[in-house]
C-alpha cells in the first residue's frame, strides 16, 4: 500500500478511495441529471404525467429532485485525516485523544459501540484484516 493510499484510511478503518463521497462520481451524476431535468422543464412533464395511473410515481418528482440535490452535496473534499468528514466524528476524537492511528490499534476495537453506526451501510468493512495492518500513518493531533 502506498503512502497516498494509507492516507485514505479513516480513523474507523474504512478506505476513502472506495467511497462514492470521495470519488464524487454520484455527486457529479446527480448534478448533471438535475441540470438536464431543469433544462427540459421536467417538473411540468412530471406534474402532467402524474395524473395518469401508469405514471403515478411522478407525484413524487419534487422529493426525487430534492434527494438528487442531497446527493450533489454528498462529497468529501478532504479526508478525515486532513480535517474532512463529519466534525462530530467520535472515532477521530477518540483516536486523537488516545494518540493512535486508528481504531484498530485500540484494545476496545472489537466491541466499541462508537463503530456501530457503520454496520448498516458497511457491514464489517472496518474490521477486515487489510485495514488492520501496520501502517506508517501520522498520528493526527487536533485535526493537524
Amino acid at each position: 500500500m502506498t503512502e497516498k493510499d494509507e492516507h485514505l484510511i479513516t480513523y474507523c478503518g474504512l478506505y476513502c478511495g472506495d467511497c462514492f463521497g470521495h470519488k464524487g462520481t454520484i455527486a457529479d451524476l446527480a448534478r448533471d441529471l438535475r441540470k438536464e431535468l431543469r433544462d427540459a422543464h421536467f417538473d411540468k412533464t412530471a406534474e402532467s404525467l402524474s395524473d395518469i395511473p401508469f405514471f403515478k410515481e411522478y407525484k413524487n418528482y419534487k422529493e426525487c429532485y430534492e434527494v438528487l440535490g442531497a446527493m450533489v452535496r454528498f462529497r468529501c473534499n478532504k479526508v478525515c485525516r486532513d480535517g474532512g468528514g463529519p466534525p462530530f466524528c467520535k472515532m477521530r476524537k477518540c483516536c486523537e485523544k488516545k494518540g493512535i492511528q486508528g481504531c484498530w490499534e485500540c484494545a476496545e476495537f472489537e466491541t466499541c459501540e462508537k463503530l456501530d453506526f457503520l454496520k448498516p451501510a458497511h457491514g464489517d468493512a472496518h474490521t477486515r484484516k487489510p485495514l488492520r495492518g501496520n501502517f506508517n500513518l501520522p498520528v493526527i493531533q487536533n485535526g493537524r
